[in-house]
């Protein structure tokens, strides 16, 4: 299931970046005392009580500022809203309620979306009659917070999750390999889509951002059923809306959440572009699979060389990816189409495989017998057990005489042990190390 969404809207410079922060608990945003700054939304995931969401911070929305950068701003608030099940509209208590404050309490009116009001900089008690007149915003009871304090966050997060929808049974069975296209407008995804369905379902177009909506679509090949996400592009139309760099990321992550495998498809004729790797990387954070996809192979010039030197440029492009394979195809011309649904299927079985507790622990035994931890500052690590958590990804506890000593290079050694022992290609795997204590016994 997909998590639910929370959009933090306002205006500039009422510490909304501040807030995010605070929420993801990392300092993904900038923050800075002039408004402005924030000029892309930001994505994370957050969790209050038990329920994880994922949370978008906008650049403030100025309506009246005819400057390039506010309106593109203001389109990517529009945007986030659009996708939000829940919006946090965030005003100023030093500033009062501003001519702005009432344009956007318009917007989000328009939007029919369920709106918490927060009221930011109520540092004190002092300032707590300062919230009142927000009321005439029109969104009930405002909530008083403090980003620099962390003062009202809880009461804030309590407000929105409980506008949350109701967490439907997901709509297909086990047995079903969901997997969805994700990557820049205009890589080839519908074309894509409609060639592995071998019928015309979803509008193509050489226009970047003609998909409108994520279209599940169910098939059955060789036995096996799937369903076929085609992330959507961009809804409306305009100069600012066709700067296509940056507009599908919140639909991409949520087609991510609900498949099991990922298709990152790349432009085999214009190459590989940082915002490709921004895409990649929601898909490896989220612990999907995932396979990397060249399409337009037919119109790339090549020898017997290219091939090879293409995947080694996604090598060095991706290299938190080493495990993900390389199918090139052709969408147009349906060339070397048919080794596609094979690969998601065996990634997809890798992705969800469980070892033997037994067998692994003889695999890590071999591996530390092999090439012993180094010690540090006169300490080493031991590995006492090795045992598999979960599937889909593959999730490893190593109970250890001390965690901290668990450097990332050994880590990656054994992750590479495990790996040459029991495959996983197309998956990441992750290892954590926990203390052995008594329980564990």
């Amino acid at each position: 299931m997909a998590r639910p969404i929370i959009a933090i809207v306002g205006r500039p410079n009422v510490g909304k970046s501040t807030i995010f922060n605070r929420i993801i608990g990392d300092r993904l945003a900038i923050v800075e005392d002039r408004p402005g700054v924030t000029r892309d939304r930001l994505y994370g995931i957050g969790e209050w009580l038990n329920q994880s969401f994922s949370v978008i911070d906008t650049g403030g929305i100025e309506i009246d500022d005819e400057d390039a950068i506010l309106k593109s701003v203001r389109v990517q608030a529009e945007l986030a809203i659009e996708e939000a099940d829940v919006i946090i509209f965030m005003v100023d208590a030093k500033a009062g309620v501003t001519p702005s404050d009432e344009e956007v309490a318009q917007l989000l009116f328009r939007s029919k979306k369920p709106v918490v009001l927060a009221v930011n900089k109520v540092d004190n008690l002092q300032r707590q009659d300062e919230i009142y007149e927000f009321y005439s915003l029109g969104f009930g009871d405002p909530i008083a917070i403090s980003g620099s304090h962390g003062i009202g966050i809880g009461d804030m997060l309590e407000a929105a999750c409980a506008h949350f929808p109701d967490k439907k049974d997901e709509e297909y069975g086990e047995e079903v390999i969901k997997f969805a296209l994700i990557g820049r407008p205009n890589v080839g995804k519908s074309s894509l889509t409609n060639a592995i369905l071998g019928e015309e379902r979803v509008i193509v177009s050489d226009i970047a951002g003609t998909t409108r909506d994520a279209i599940d679509t169910p098939f059955e090949r060789d036995g096996q059923k799937y369903v076929i996400i085609d992330t959507a592009g961009m809804r409306k139309r305009g100069k600012v809306y066709e700067n296509t760099e940056k507009y599908s990321v919140m639909r991409a992550m949520k087609a991510i959440e609900r498949a099991d495998v990922i298709l990152i498809v790349i432009d085999g004729h214009e190459g590989i572009i940082e915002q490709d790797k921004h895409i990649a990387g929601y898909a490896h954070e989220a612990g999907k699979a995932a396979i990397f996809v060249v399409n337009k192979w037919d119109i790339v010039d090549k020898d017997d060389k290219t091939m090879h030197q293409f995947t080694q440029k996604i090598r060095d492009h991706f290299l938190f990816m080493t495990y993900a394979p390389v199918v090139f195809v052709s969408a147009k011309t349906t060339q070397r189409l048919h080794k596609l649904l094979p690969v998601v299927m065996q990634v997809a079985e890798n992705h969800a495989l469980r070892i033997q507790t037994h067998v692994l622990n003889d695999v890590v035994s071999d591996a530390v017998a092999y090439n012993p931890p180094p010690t540090d500052k006169g300490k080493r690590l031991r590995i006492n057990y090795a045992t598999q958590v979960a599937v889909k990804p593959p999730v490893f506890v190593l109970f250890v005489n001390e965690p901290e000593l668990m450097h990332f290079s050994y880590e990656r050694y054994l992750d590479n042990r495990i790996r040459a022992a029991f495959g996983f290609e197309g998956t990441p795997i992750r290892i954590l190390s926990r203390r052995k204590s008594s329980d564990d016994e």
